[in-house]
């Protein structure tokens, strides 16, 4: 890079050059300098006395950025003591303010327990009174003019008029929910909409009671239990969305969401091991005794059967979930999850399997159960359980025959085996027709809907076990889509068996109606 050369100028070619620059800014100034040199004796031109120019000049100029300098300082001393001020007096008043508010609170909340005991209009009247003297020491205390007055004495009537309502919660209507809740509701009533007896309801309530109990908080009294467990109950038989849950419990929507899942998780951890369990050997005996009452058929324990729930197409894996019986009933492209379960006699659920994709057929479901693994480790030893042809006939597993030209003692078997398996299929229907969930697609995600399925089933062996009837506008079709299975006898023994006991039934002449 170039860099050029700079002249340097001498006193008086700097001040030939800024002289006009002078002149124009004061125009005494060469007046000034002509007559001082001509006091002095006339010895110069007027203009060019460099002593008069250092010493009046370039000091008065000097002079005036100092001064502007200095005033400048002064300034900005003087605006950082004032915001300094102005800062003390805001968090001043500001803390002034904040107590002003705990007092008022703290004298509310005293209130509270003393306008609770009181009663009668003249009570109502003094505590009225009392609540607007807090108001006014309240807007005394806070200096801040802007202070609504009607609206924070509303709120103080509200509070000395005994309505425990927090500020800001909003407020929603619990009529319905109310009247329910009520001694003298009618029984018939209640069970039409809990699907249950008042006395079974509150059975249910007294058992998660340790478990969905909230504890009140500063901000807001917690939900009590009846009206949680109430509200799940009440989704779970109607099917209803979340906006209607709300309305008819006067609760959030989020809140109802929350509450339905956190009542379901309870039924699986606190209910399920009371409700729903493999039975022992004595309660195993006493089943197979009421399965040969009805087949003739000894060491029956129990009947299995599947079904699919429908669920909205998921966002992963969608094929796994694809329905296609259900596409092909429904005209209409359909997804489920599975639900297999094994029932006794009454139609009480003692296993569940639930969660399945609804594109597996029945014998695939069932290699992926605790109940198969069970029976691989030799836990169903002298057990039959009676499924239907869409499972595989095995040494534990006893299904009809599927094969045509059917011998008498085989059509004989196939409808004594028929009774059995149609008990499943009758407690599955009950199960569906009482938790009307189960028949729509429902707004639980699919992770978290097995956890609701289950809870269905628990509360479905509640019902069952407390001989609550169904109403008959509930009863629910089960369509019965099996698909027997491409290797439907996976044991020669079985064969065998089978065998024996579709003879032994005709020999006995229990082999069936049809051919006697």
């Amino acid at each position: 890079m170039d860099i050029s050369s700079f002249a340097f100028h001498s006193p008086e070619d700097y001040y030939s050059i800024a002289s006009p620059w002078f002149e124009e800014l004061d125009p005494g100034f060469g007046q000034k300098l002509k007559k001082e040199d001509d006091s002095k004796g006339g010895g110069g031109n007027g203009y060019f006395n460099e002593e008069g120019l250092k010493k009046s000049g370039y000091g008065d100029i000097l002079a005036s950025l100092l001064l502007l300098e200095e005033e400048a300082k002064q300034e900005e001393a003087q605006w950082i003591t004032e915001t300094r001020h102005e800062k003390a007096l805001f968090e001043s008043n500001h803390k002034r303010k904040v107590q002003a508010m705990n007092e008022f609170y703290d004298h509310l909340q005293q209130h509270y327990s003393q306008v609770n005991h009181l009663d009668g209009l003249s009570t109502g009247k003094r505590s009225w009174k009392s609540a607007s003297a807090l108001v006014a020491t309240l807007a005394t205390a806070s200096g801040d003019d802007k202070v609504d007055l009607c609206d924070e004495m509303s709120k103080g009537m509200t509070m000395a008029t005994g309505q425990q309502k927090r500020l800001w919660v909003k407020d929603r209507s619990q009529d319905w929910w109310d009247r329910c809740n009520h001694q003298e509701f009618p029984e018939e009533e209640f069970r039409k909409a809990f699907r249950m007896s008042k006395s079974t309801f509150g059975l249910i309530c007294r058992e998660l009671e340790p478990v969905v109990m909230k504890k009140n908080t500063m901000l807001r009294d917690a939900i009590p239990v009846r009206q949680r467990v109430a509200a799940c109950i009440w989704r779970l038989a109607t099917g209803e969305p979340l906006r209607l849950v709300s309305k008819r419990f006067g609760l959030g929507i989020s809140t109802c969401h929350k509450l339905v899942l956190e009542v379901c998780s309870a039924i699986n951890t606190v209910l399920m091991p009371k409700f729903l369990q493999w039975p022992d050997e004595e309660k195993m005996k006493e089943i197979k005794e009421e399965f040969e009452l009805i087949s003739g058929v000894p060491n029956i324990g129990g009947s299995i059967h599947t079904t699919h729930v429908p669920i909205i197409a998921p966002k992963v894996n969608v094929a796994a979930y694809f329905n296609r019986r259900h596409t092909e009933r429904n005209q209409k492209t359909s997804y489920s999850i599975t639900v297999q379960g094994v029932v006794d006699r009454e139609g009480i659920f003692r296993d569940i399997c639930i969660g399945w994709p609804g594109s597996m057929p029945d014998d695939q479901v069932l290699e992926k159960s605790a109940l198969f693994q069970r029976a691989s480790k030799g836990g169903l030893k002298d057990v039959w359980i009676v499924g239907n042809s869409g499972y595989p006939l095995m040494d534990w597993l006893l299904v009809p025959y599927t094969h045509h030209n059917l011998t008498w003692a085989q059509h004989g078997f196939n409808e004594k085996i028929g009774e059995v398996q149609n008990v499943a299929k009758e407690a599955f229907a009950r199960l569906k027709g009482r938790w009307t969930c189960l028949q729509k697609r429902t707004e639980v995600k699919l992770q978290e809907l097995p956890m609701v399925l289950g809870a269905c089933c628990v509360l479905h062996n509640v019902c069952e076990m407390n001989n609550e009837e169904m109403d008959p506008e509930l009863q629910f079709e089960l369509f019965d889509d099996e698909i027997i299975p491409g290797n439907n006898l996976r044991s020669s023994n079985a064969v065998l068996a089978r065998d024996n006991i579709a003879h032994n039934l005709l020999h006995h002449g229990l082999g069936g109606t049809s051919f006697h």
